[in-house]
């Protein structure tokens, strides 16, 4: 029997041990299963497990750069990777794509029965060149009823192929397609784990946490998740240092408040107001410990993303925070 080199297609994926054990076995046991669900929140490596397992089953477990380039980049002959789309002028939009396009995001995103007939269609031809086609559903909770029932009628007819689906959220799955695939769970990463991420990060670039947040409340705002560490890192970046400056000591006259309220909503864009007020909690919690404070922040939020006036909003909740400030 071949010997799998798992470890070595996996070595970049951290903190991850019981998955990658799972994945090993498999692998080194050439047990592969019809379909597997890989559970877990955002950001802790479900993505990047897939890929590399998806790299291993084509090249006997070892890391070949060929192979790993055309896996990442989503163009090997046997592979489609199914996620949510939106609808826009009668054409369906990726939701990879729509997140830097300009259409209506108002309705979510959804993995629609088309998609699903597709990926059925896919499965049942002949793989090109490996030994078997595979197929991934991303965000497989996001399916609408039509696609869940059509992908559970594949499932009770299988066929050579793969299918892994990723889902944060697997009690809105069917329970039957549940029972038909092998769970794969994702844990959220211990805080030396996301430490020695955040390390390697910023052995590459220059972060300076002097203005706007300390390791403390990058790694609380991250809760776990090495995506959503480099993602806070980016949006961090991405903000006016004066800006930042401000908010961390949070004005005590109503003149100040409606000011920075002002200049919030002039300089910045809606979703880095939303992640601004997320690391307002935690920084105004450290401080005081005041749940007032919190609820102020929470209501600010809903607020937001209901789509009211977001200066108005703002001008309310700082008001209310100078307050107590007082």
């Amino acid at each position: 029997m071949l010997e799998i080199e798992s470890n070595e297609v996996f070595k970049d994926v951290i903190g991850q041990e019981l998955a990658i054990s799972l994945l090993s076995a498999t692998l080194k046991h050439k047990r592969i299963a019809p379909a597997y669900l890989f559970t877990g929140s955002d950001g802790v490596g479900r993505r990047l497990t897939t890929k590399r397992f998806l790299e291993a089953l084509i090249t006997g477990g070892f890391s070949v750069s060929r192979e790993r380039q055309r896996i990442e980049g989503l163009n090997h002959p046997d592979l489609t990777w199914v996620e949510p789309t939106y609808i826009h002028q009668g054409k369906l939009i990726p939701q990879s794509i729509a997140d830097q396009a300009v259409i209506n995001k108002k309705v979510s995103p959804q993995i629609r029965l088309d998609q699903i007939k597709e990926l059925t269609s896919f499965l049942i031809n002949q793989p090109i060149e490996a030994s078997l086609s595979m197929a991934v559903i991303e965000d497989a909770e996001k399916m609408n009823e039509a696609a869940a029932n059509a992908l559970l009628k594949t499932l009770e007819e299988p066929k050579s192929g793969l299918l892994i689906l990723i889902s944060k959220r697997p009690e809105r799955l069917i329970p039957t397609i549940l029972s038909r695939c092998q769970v794969i769970p994702f844990k959220t990463l211990k805080s030396d784990d996301i430490k020695k991420i955040f390390s390697k990060i910023q052995s590459t670039q220059k972060i300076d946490l002097s203005i706007g947040f300390d390791q403390k409340e990058l790694f609380m705002l991250s809760n776990g998740s090495p995506g959503a560490l480099i993602e806070n890192i980016n949006t961090w970046k991405e903000l006016p240092d004066k800006l930042l400056s401000r908010m961390q000591k949070l004005p005590k006259q109503s003149i100040d408040a409606l000011a920075l309220a002002k200049d919030l909503t002039e300089t910045i864009d809606g979703e880095q107001q939303i992640w601004l007020i997320s690391w307002l909690e935690i920084n105004l919690w450290n401080k005081s410990h005041n749940s007032k404070e919190i609820k102020i922040l929470e209501n600010l939020h809903s607020q937001l993303i209901s789509f009211v006036q977001p200066r108005l909003a703002w001008e309310i909740a700082l008001l209310k925070l100078s307050e107590l400030q007082n």
